[in-house]
């Protein structure tokens, strides 16, 4: 038996994009190349695309979507703190017990894990894009979803570091850079999110007491009261701020939205313009136009579209990758 005619074997490599909550997408897209026979070696990520990608690469997939399906609203808002620092929302020590837990071990390194895997960040003083291929795999995924608003920056080896979807929202070129020959790019920003805001609640305008040094008692308490009611208050339009409701046909954005939207349509044209020069050879959409920041409680309905987004073109990947 010779081997002169031994068919090459092609490398299949994934890029998943950032996008926040609609990164659970991923989960669904990788599920779904599975029953189709279809198992990426190579994955690149930037944002929640490096998280969901490390644990794929450490084959940790379905202790993640086990995960991210129980997760509720309320859960959600406990991985978020507000702080006089204002260097972000996120509180780091639970989320890196997550990432512990339901990721990888705290110390896994990119090498040990079971696949090929990647992240990419971006340099905060001169946006020089930054690969990861080694290291512990929780720095390669902290510096890579550090947003901007919501992280703080990611000290690493005496540069700061932040989302690598300023740069490289759909890590192509990393994925080939790894040896992939056949790349699948996950784009989560190409259908533009609708306009949200948080639910509008109509206050009375907060009125002090007199001055009325014979009614000092009273007055304390009043003040007091009017104290913890602003304090309640406050902290209700931070939830909301974060979590926004959805009520209204046409609502106006929260804030954390509106940046984190005007970042997302930056980076779908940073896409586009990439993907010009270095085009995959699949491309998947999934169409979560809707999906708000921090929606990562509704986990069931994003990873399904995960799936969706690869059967629509199932035909397609099949001629190119072929289904098993």
């Amino acid at each position: 038996m010779t081997t002169q005619h031994r068919q090459h074997k092609t490398k299949i490599g994934i890029a998943l994009g950032g996008g926040a909550a609609r990164g659970w997408a991923h989960i669904g897209i990788l599920r779904q190349l599975a029953d189709m026979g279809i198992h990426p070696e190579i994955v690149s990520g930037c944002s929640i695309g490096s998280l969901v990608g490390a644990a794929y690469a450490a084959d940790n997939l379905d202790k993640l979507e086990r995960w991210a399906l129980s997760l509720t609203k309320i859960e959600m808002m406990r991985y978020f703190e507000f702080n006089t620092s204002f260097n972000g929302f996120v509180r780091e020590e639970k989320l890196q017990q997550f990432f512990h837990e339901q990721v990888c071990a705290r110390q896994q390194s990119i090498g040990g894990l079971k696949k090929q895997f990647a992240s990419v960040a971006t340099h905060l003083h001169d946006g020089e894009e930054i690969w990861f291929t080694d290291g512990p795999v929780m720095d390669a995924v902290w510096a890579s979803i550090s947003l901007p608003g919501l992280f703080p920056p990611f000290l690493h080896q005496g540069k700061w570091l932040i989302d690598g979807g300023l740069v490289n929202p759909v890590p192509v070129s990393l994925c080939r850079a790894m040896g992939a020959d056949t790349v699948i790019a996950v784009n989560l920003n190409h259908n533009l999110p609708v306009a949200k805001k948080q639910k509008k609640i109509s206050k009375p305008e907060a009125q002090l007491p007199p001055n009325n040094p014979a009614q000092n008692g009273p007055q304390i308490e009043i003040i007091g009261n009017h104290l913890i009611n602003s304090v309640a208050s406050s902290l209700r339009d931070y939830s909301n701020t974060l979590f926004p409701e959805k009520n209204d046909d046409n609502p106006m954005p929260s804030v954390i939205d509106a940046v984190a939207g005007s970042i997302y349509i930056m980076q779908d044209k940073i896409t586009c313009s990439r993907m010009i020069d270095d085009p995959p050879e699949i491309s998947l959409t999934p169409n979560l136009g809707s999906m708000g920041l921090l929606e990562f409680y509704n986990a069931q309905e994003t990873i399904e579209e995960g799936r969706q987004s690869v059967l629509r073109i199932q035909p397609r990947i099949e001629e190119i990758i072929g289904s098993a």
